[in-house]
């Protein structure tokens, strides 16, 4: 399947409500499984939480996780913590490229019974029951899901858990937001220089939390303002406390020509200011690497070239996001280079207005490949291939862009 992109009207202001953050749902998704008395309000839609929803039901000897790197990395420690029977953890062809190979050492270091099933420091897993100890080290630069899988069942563990953190720690919004939800549920931990530490729970009294929409997803809809002339989005469900890391759209984009105003406790309004667009955006986003992909599309849809740097982690995504936005780009007549963790966009090789007629977007199984991509629509027609890979994260992706103006058309096609 393909779907056609292309902006059918000039819409004043939109009104978006945002589903509820994955990174989120997932976590709270196993603390609930560890700690029954939590209850889930707003919780995600997408496909991702879905799998891992099925997964904490699972009675069966095989689980196969299919495209959920999240999945794959949270439920590697929880099996290793509560399972009675072996388990094979696997998932797709992709997943079973993503290395998995420092959470496994780790847990090993713990005590865990963990064998790889094909090839070593990759899934599939073959996971034991055990008992797990109280203290390990850990790589910090490589996936923060790694630490995050760790503390998210250290306070089941009898004595807790002492992490030792090794390196520099790369993604760390997304260890405070863990941290933030263990506090929520009444558990006693810290964080202090390369250390964290966790005290044990026994148990939780029934408490509801609501899940904040996603400011990943919100990302798009910053794109969309930065490249029309005055479009206005309102974005709900929000918090001004946010745990979320990608707030820091917040500033990125005000330097991208996007202000972002609070109208109430939990909506903000999108845009367009009148600040200089810089001649080169700079920005290192090692704490929030998911933003790349929109951030690249969004300067080059401004004609302004970007570096960025921190993206080291982009290469164990749903796919190696570095080459993949290499090859996308070039295809558009970009100058890019590509290095181990950085990106730099030059410029083009022919005006916008000489794109190709619907380029076709390749989006690589990855579901930010196309969001990230789809706001070009509000600047010339485009087609996406394989488009229903946003259900990962955002099911009704493609409805909320109708709001914007941006018209879809799917259609079958052997580019699929």
């Amino acid at each position: 399947m393909i779907a056609k992109l292309s902006k059918h009207t000039d819409v004043v202001t939109a009104s978006i409500t945002l589903p509820g953050s994955k990174s989120e749902s997932n976590r709270l998704l196993i603390l609930q499984a560890l700690y029954p008395g939590i209850v889930i309000e707003n919780i995600s839609i997408s496909d991702d939480t879905a799998v891992l929803q099925k997964a904490l039901a699972n009675t069966n000897t095989i689980l196969d996780i299919h495209h959920a790197g999240t999945a794959m990395r949270f439920l590697t420690p929880y099996l290793a913590a509560t399972t009675q029977k072996e388990i094979i953890l696997t998932g797709s062809a992709r997943m079973q490229e993503r290395p998995i190979g420092i959470l496994v050492t780790a847990l090993r270091t713990l005590g865990a019974k963990i064998t790889y099933t094909q090839k070593e420091g990759y899934p599939p897993l073959c996971i034991a029951p055990c008992v797990l100890q109280s203290q390990v080290s850990i790589s910090a630069n490589v996936s923060s899901q790694y630490i995050s899988a760790l503390l998210l069942i250290a306070p089941h563990l009898e004595k807790g858990l002492l992490i030792t953190l090794e390196g520099a720690i790369t993604s760390r919004p997304y260890i405070e937001m863990t941290l933030m939800l263990l506090k929520k549920i009444g558990v006693s931990c810290s964080f202090k220089d390369q250390v964290i530490e966790v005290l044990p729970l026994k148990s939780v009294k029934k408490s509801s939390i609501i899940v904040e929409g996603d400011w990943s997803s919100a990302s798009y809809y910053y794109s969309l303002v930065a490249l029309s002339k005055n479009l206005k989005v309102r974005l709900s469900s929000f918090k001004i406390d946010s745990l979320q890391g990608d707030t820091a759209l917040v500033l990125f984009y005000e330097n991208l020509g996007v202000t972002t105003t609070y109208i109430d406790a939990h909506t903000i309004l999108l845009s367009k200011n009148n600040n200089p667009l810089p001649s080169v955006f700079k920005a290192d986003l090692t704490a929030t690497p998911d933003l790349a992909q929109t951030i690249a599309v969004t300067c080059f849809g401004l004609a302004i070239p970007c570096h960025l740097r921190g993206l080291h982690t982009l290469k164990i995504k749903e796919t190696d996001r570095l080459r993949a936005l290499h090859v996308e780009f070039t295809k558009l007549g970009a100058v890019v280079y590509t290095t181990g963790e950085a990106l730099r966009l030059e410029g083009h090789t022919i005006p916008l207005e000489k794109i190709i007629n619907n380029p076709i977007i390749t989006t690589y199984q990855d579901h930010r490949m196309a969001m990230a991509f789809a706001p070009l629509a509000m600047l010339f027609p485009l087609t996406i291939q394989a488009p229903l890979v946003v259900a990962k994260s955002y099911p009704s992706f493609y409805k909320d862009l109708t709001k914007i103006g941006i018209e879809t058309t799917f259609l079958e096609s052997s580019l699929a």
